[in-house]
């Protein structure tokens, strides 16, 4: 596993950009390129006079509330896991008592 950056180029609303990234995360970088680019044509639609600040902007709070809402339910899920482990845990700790 490198730690050299390496630069990558990706190209997002028909613009390029140059990003400096470690080759181990240079899939993950392009992936990521390839979503921001997918959303901000999405909203941009078929106005080509929207300002680009502007989509990246809303491109961005989309993409932030999507993340908001994955770490809510994954929190939801390790409470319940956690509350299932534990029902467990005494369970086990009274068969094994008796």
């Amino acid at each position: 596993m490198s730690s050299h950056a390496e630069p990558v180029s990706v190209r997002i609303l028909d613009r390029e950009y140059t990003v400096g990234v470690n080759a181990d995360e240079r899939d993950g970088l392009v992936a990521a390129a390839r979503l921001l680019d997918a959303r901000m044509r999405e909203i941009r639609g078929n106005n080509r006079m929207v300002a680009l600040d502007r989509v990246a902007v809303l491109a961005a709070l989309n993409l932030a509330h999507e993340v908001q809402q994955l770490r809510a339910e994954r929190d939801a899920q390790q409470r319940e896991l956690a509350g299932t482990l534990d029902t467990l845990n005494r369970r086990l700790d009274g068969l094994l008592g008796s």
